[in-house]
């Protein structure tokens, strides 16, 4: 754990890379002959597959598919052997280089626990980018590892590998909570002036069937179920529904995997009881990511900035609605760590990550990162920023589709009180 002192320096570094500037620009959407110039996993497949020497290059964008589709398996002891489909897929609507690309995607899994997901999200952009809807659906049924509230809190046992966010190993100081999970959530903006947005949005989150396995007694239990009841909350589901209020600058070049630009995003959250909620609760979430693109003639250099908190103004959320690791809407936020290591009624995170070509036809490229995380537990007097939870790592990317940009990606994590795992994924974290 790294103390204060060390996130004051964090945030200093913040700034003085906030005041700089993107290095190249860069129009929407790749031209043809760069495009031409690189090889992606389905001119690899097509040449395999071809009956003609040498490798497959289209030009005309309409035979070579933005959509991607990867399998997808894995093993924890709580969630049996899984496995599932991941997919992203995309289409600019409106003038390339005036559109951002617009990008949807959706996975599902099961597994032989009886545990299973379906999630869909959509980023969309309309011509000229006047409008931005952003949202999804997520339904399914699944298992929380519980590892309490707050950072600066080793747990007993901790340092078993695990993958995607599931640790390959059960840990007796880790209470698994299975849930069946309804969410929705949907925002549209609105163009005020150039890359600079307006709107609001609608959000409902249901949790059914919560089953805290661990329970001993009405005062002896797991961390959901010593919450829940101090709370006020019942022990076997509840709803977080609310209206989002909305301001976002988005001047990034394209959303899979952007070479420059600047994305903020600040949200005001408001569950209220009139739309379901258990109790009224108001949250400010926030989120930005910074492109640095470092070479004119290899765009691909990139220096990557991300910082992603949420911050509980006034009211009370449910035990599943705290933020943390995995909070972030691709879940993908705290690598070196399991989904839910970290998390409270404040959180906020931040990493840098360096982006760069390993082969010439950019089909492999590779990624260097450092992050930190701080939560908050009021209870133990743990104030955020009290403590920093590090993580670093490397990771390759195959190009999967060069015309949406979308790349598998492949990392290894490392964090505190030997934390360490393989995280797999389409498209960039962030």
């Amino acid at each position: 754990m790294i103390k204060r002192v060390v996130g004051s320096c964090a945030l200093a570094a913040c700034i003085i890379f906030l005041v700089s500037g993107s290095l190249f620009a860069q129009d929407k959407q790749d031209p043809p002959e760069v495009l031409n110039k690189q090889t992606d996993a389905i001119d690899v497949i097509k040449h395999i597959f071809s009956k003609k020497s040498g490798t497959a290059t289209d030009s005309v964008k309409s035979k070579h598919s933005t959509f991607s589709i990867l399998p997808s398996a894995g093993y924890n002891p709580s969630v049996g052997l899984s496995i599932g489909v991941t997919s992203t897929g995309g289409k600019t609507f409106g003038d390339p280089k005036t559109t951002t690309f617009s990008v949807f995607n959706a996975n599902a899994y099961t597994s032989t626990e009886g545990l299973w997901s379906f999630e869909f999200k959509n980023n969309a952009f309309t011509n000229n980018d006047k409008f931005n809807l952003q949202g999804g659906l997520q339904v399914g049924k699944t298992v929380a590892l519980d590892y309490g509230i707050g950072t600066g809190q080793p747990s007993h046992g901790e340092g078993s590998f695990s993958v995607n966010g599931f640790s390959l190993e059960n840990n007796a100081d880790v209470f698994p909570i299975a849930f069946t999970y309804l969410k929705f959530n949907e925002r549209i903006y609105k163009e005020l002036f150039k890359n600079v947005y307006a709107g609001a949005g609608v959000v409902f989150d249901y949790y059914y069937n919560i089953d805290d396995e661990g329970v001993i007694g009405p005062n002896i239990g797991t961390h959901n179920y010593r919450y829940s009841v101090i709370n006020g909350y019942p022990t076997e589901g509840y709803a977080a529904n609310g209206l989002l209020f909305n301001v976002e600058y988005n001047s990034r070049d394209h959303i899979n995997r952007p070479y420059r630009g600047l994305y903020i995003d600040l949200v005001l959250r408001l569950n209220e009881q009139w739309l379901g909620s258990a109790k009224y609760a108001t949250q400010f979430k926030t989120e930005l990511r910074k492109y640095w693109s470092l070479s004119k003639k290899n765009p691909e250099h990139i220096l990557a900035y991300w910082v992603w908190g949420s911050y509980l103004l006034g009211g009370s959320l449910p035990y599943l609605e705290l933020t943390g690791t995995g909070s972030d809407a691709a879940g993908r936020l705290g690598r070196a760590y399991t989904i839910g290591r970290f998390k409270g009624a404040n959180f906020i995170y931040s990493e840098l990550e360096y982006r760069f070509p390993i082969t010439k036809n950019k089909l492999i490229s590779g990624v260097t990162f450092i992050n930190a995380e701080s939560a908050s537990n009021i209870r133990r007097n743990i104030q955020l920023l009290d403590y920093f939870e590090p993580g670093a790592g490397v990771g390759l990317r195959l190009l999967f589709n060069k015309y949406s940009r979308s790349c598998l990606c492949i990392d290894y994590g490392r964090g505190s009180y030997g934390s360490s795992g393989l995280f797999l994924g389409l498209n960039e974290v962030f």
